[in-house]
């Protein structure tokens, strides 16, 4: 007998299948906010308290504002001794002060830096002499300081290279059972690179603790973020590697802060990476060498001193009753001194032997190479035999 549609229509409720619940969403929780955290207003007035991210302590943000402070003194001196002609050159981090010390006050000692080019602020923060930071930029072929003892990976040229190496020291630290996590600064344009999405996959796959910190800045050089990717945010790239990702003001210090703190809070418990994307902007150009009036104009930048992370904290910190106009002025004397250390310093020429290019090339000389060395001898004793 054939059973038309209306007899099915009549069956009793007893013989119908009952529907099958929808399973959850697995994506739901890697999805940053719509909106970016934000816990302080652009004025500096708190909004209200969030338990997902809880204000770090007061004594904390102190600290960071006197970073700040110091660093943004250290940044704008490197920027005038590159006009000098004492650095070959030199990309600065002004206006992302909430990222550059946040990153570092939200890892112990025992855990890893892996900087870009634009994170001088950020090591010297991390308590890294600020001549051995700038001996890279000064044109020396090593990075200056030591790497393993500062556990602080060279500041990294190429875009996103260091997200590899982030997530293969990160894997290595947890195999022999070690509590390590390493932080990859990165900016926006570095997302475009394969080695960002290689470095991230490979993190998901064996839950590397890393965390990748993307401060975009809304150009990478010349190219605006819209010419970077169609996602609604970088934030969103994260659910494709499944990686739980979420998205910051970048010039609220105190969001930033706490954002990071949970992130590496979730790396360190095992959880595998960390992706954050912090909204904030390079108020410099690019480096020494870039015009930003090809690309952007002045109304653009000045739109964004208003954001000032600096101020900003300095307003919260004031409303909080825990800095007044003489801790305010110790700060900014302490960083005055810092800047004038560093340019006597630099004043100092480096020793340098020209011998050393050829060192670390090959671990076996090539004949090329032992002849270019001595013919680069020969050329240093001739001038020496003249000047005598």
């Amino acid at each position: 007998m054939t059973t038309t549609p209306q007899a099915v229509r009549r069956a009793s409720p007893r013989t119908r299948r009952k529907a099958t619940p929808a399973a959850p969403d697995p994506s739901a929780a890697l999805l940053p906010q719509r909106e970016p955290v934000r816990l302080l207003d652009p004025d500096g007035t708190a909004l209200p308290p969030r338990e997902d991210y809880p204000e770090p302590p007061v004594e904390t943000l102190r600290e960071m504002y006197r970073r700040m402070v110091v660093g943004r003194r250290f940044d704008v001196q490197a920027t005038a001794l590159t006009k000098q002609g004492r650095l070959a050159v030199y990309p600065s981090a002004r206006g992302q002060e909430a990222c550059q010390v946040g990153g570092v006050l939200a890892l112990r000692d025992t855990d890893w830096v892996f900087p870009t080019y634009r994170e001088s602020m950020a090591l010297t923060a991390r308590g890294i002499d600020p001549v051995e930071v700038l001996t890279l930029l000064r044109g020396d072929w090593h990075c200056g300081y030591d790497p393993a003892a500062t556990r602080t990976a060279p500041q990294c040229t190429p875009l996103a290279t260091q997200c590899v190496h982030a997530a293969g020291l990160a894997y290595g630290e947890s195999y022999q059972g070690r509590d390590t996590v390493a932080l990859a600064f990165i900016g926006d344009g570095a997302t475009s690179e394969g080695d960002f999405h290689e470095g991230i996959n490979f993190a998901a796959v064996f839950k590397a603790p890393v965390v990748y910190l993307v401060q975009n800045n809304k150009y990478a050089i010349s190219v605006p973020l819209s010419r970077q990717t169609a996602a609604p945010s970088l934030a969103y790239k994260g659910v494709g590697y499944g990686v739980p990702s979420e998205q910051v003001d970048g010039n609220d210090p105190v969001a930033v802060l706490a954002v990071l703190e949970r992130a590496v809070a979730h790396a360190r418990a095992g959880k595998g990476p960390y992706l954050i994307e912090a909204h904030t902007y390079r108020m410099e150009p690019h480096t020494n060498a870039d015009d930003q009036t090809r690309y952007r104009d002045a109304d653009e930048v000045e739109a964004w001193r208003d954001r000032d992370p600096i101020a900003r904290l300095e307003a919260y910190l004031r409303a909080r009753g825990v800095l007044d106009d003489a801790a305010v002025a110790a700060v900014a004397e302490e960083a005055e001194a810092y800047a004038a250390a560093l340019r006597r310093r630099m004043d100092e020429r480096p020793t340098v032997d020209p011998l050393s290019l050829f060192d670390h090339v090959y671990a076996e000389p090539t004949p090329q190479l032992v002849e270019q060395r001595e013919q680069v001898r020969a050329e240093l004793a001739a001038d020496q035999e003249g000047d005598a």
